[in-house]
């Protein structure tokens, strides 16, 4: 690949910076459980019960999935003098901002799960008619194929930037904002990260200059469901589409499990899972720019398979972490996991597809890229369904109990066996996501 960049770097950097709603997703994902359902020792109520958090959950995230495509679809018919993309994240951002805001003011106590469900169902919404379109700019602003690989390396590194913020600076905004006032802390700290993704989203509006494009007629008559029929023909892209699907299933498994490898079979204390996670996320960012060079030269699918050889390697390790591979051995592990997930997890979902959409474009003569990415949030948001619901059952897999005790939470003991299994799960995960990529061609 001896291509040049046809994109400034400043170009570069203002795209990576709109990936900023990963703050607004990471609140989501560590503090409104914490909300609504807090340990003894916050300070919080508990405002609804356990078994309605996970049917809101479910809800909203089924309506998540669903929206992805919608949202791809409308954003590719839709014809505005900014652009096809960019006006959607202008639309999108503020909305997404107040919902994110609004699920630590709940105003109907009484009716707390209703209240719940509509935020999350609306904050996923507005999700993604931020988030697809955002993706879809990768294939709408480059001209090669170095310009989508650097465009996904910049977005993967500032979205673990912007993880990581989310990640370490909510303890001591809480403390600053609210003093010995939890709550009071808590929705002041998501008041000012909101704001402050808010501020990355419109880098991206007004910093990139997304070129205008005239649609053609034989694109104009592609309705929702033609357009999905064009875009299946393509066995690359089913190829690619569960090749990603089981590599989620296994990565969020195995990002599940790491508090308990940790905790009870590392036996180390709370302090050092943020050591591990630091350690799997700061190697996984230290190895963007290699993988990039190496992506460069091999191309995509071939670094993609010795990442997951890898993985499988390592999983299985994990497996017989504390067994026969002593418990010291844990930080290289978790430090190559990072190495192994920087290309696979971060740069080359939207690069692959990028480069999918790219070819099918100039065969089939259409231009449908945020269908693309919204059908991959919906494999990206099945894949952490699978995990969602299989990681609670396989962590109690080891106690001597009913199958039916699983569902009313008499099944609360994790056992070690059951650590164990879900490194086992996300090995078979990442062996059957190997079969997939394998059949893809490049």
């Amino acid at each position: 690949m001896n291509e040049k960049s046809n994109l400034s770097i400043k170009t570069q950097i203002f795209y990576g910076l709109g990936v900023s709603y990963a703050i607004l997703d990471q609140i989501f994902v560590q503090w409104v459980l914490y909300y609504y359902l807090p340990p003894e020792s916050s300070g919080l109520k508990p405002l609804i019960a356990p078994i309605f958090i996970t049917i809101t959950l479910i809800i909203s995230r089924f309506i998540d999935m669903i929206f992805d495509p919608l949202v791809g679809y409308l954003s590719d018919n839709f014809k505005s003098p900014y652009g096809r993309r960019i006006p959607f994240i202008a639309m999108g951002a503020i909305p997404l901002v107040i919902c994110t805001i609004a699920f630590f003011y709940p105003i109907f106590i009484k009716s707390t799960p209703v209240y719940l469900t509509l935020i999350g169902s609306l904050f996923f919404i507005f999700y993604s008619v931020v988030g697809a379109p955002y993706n879809a700019l990768i294939p709408e602003i480059s001209k090669s194929k170095i310009d989508r690989l650097n465009l996904s390396t910049w977005q993967a590194l500032f979205r673990l930037i912007y993880t990581a913020i989310a990640m370490i600076t909510p303890g001591i905004l809480i403390k600053y904002f609210g003093g010995n006032n939890t709550e009071l802390g808590i929705r002041k700290m998501v008041i000012f990260l909101s704001l402050f993704s808010l501020i990355g989203m419109y880098i991206t509006v007004f910093g990139i200059k997304e070129p205008r494009r005239d649609f053609k007629s034989n694109e104009k008559d592609l309705n929702f469901f033609k357009s999905i029929k064009i875009i299946f023909k393509n066995k690359s892209f089913v190829f690619y589409l569960f090749g990603l699907l089981f590599f989620f299933t296994g990565f969020n498994t195995l990002r599940t499990s790491i508090n308990y490898y940790v905790e009870d079979i590392m036996l180390l204390g709370k302090t050092d899972i943020t050591i591990i996670s630091a350690i799997l996320f700061g190697t996984s960012a230290i190895f963007f720019y290699p993988t990039n060079k190496l992506s460069r030269k091999f191309g995509y699918k071939k670094v993609m398979q010795s990442s997951l050889i890898l993985l499988i390697v390592l999983s299985l390790l994990l497996f017989n972490l504390g067994k026969i591979v002593p418990n010291k051995f844990g930080y290289i592990i978790f430090a190559l996991i990072g190495i192994s997930i920087s290309g696979s997890a971060f740069i080359f979902p939207p690069a692959m597809l990028s480069e999918i959409i790219n070819k099918i474009n100039m065969k089939e003569n259409t231009s449908m890229e945020g269908l693309y990415f919204g059908i991959q949030g919906f494999f990206l948001k099945f894949a952490f369904l699978i995990s969602v619901g299989i990681v609670p059952i396989l962590l109690v897999s080891g106690e001597s109990i009913e199958f039916s005790k699983i569902f009313i939470n008499e099944a609360s003991v994790v056992q070690k066996s059951g650590i164990y299994s879900t490194t086992l799960f996300s090995t078979i995960s990442f062996a059957i996501s190997l079969l997939f990529y394998s059949l893809y061609k490049e």
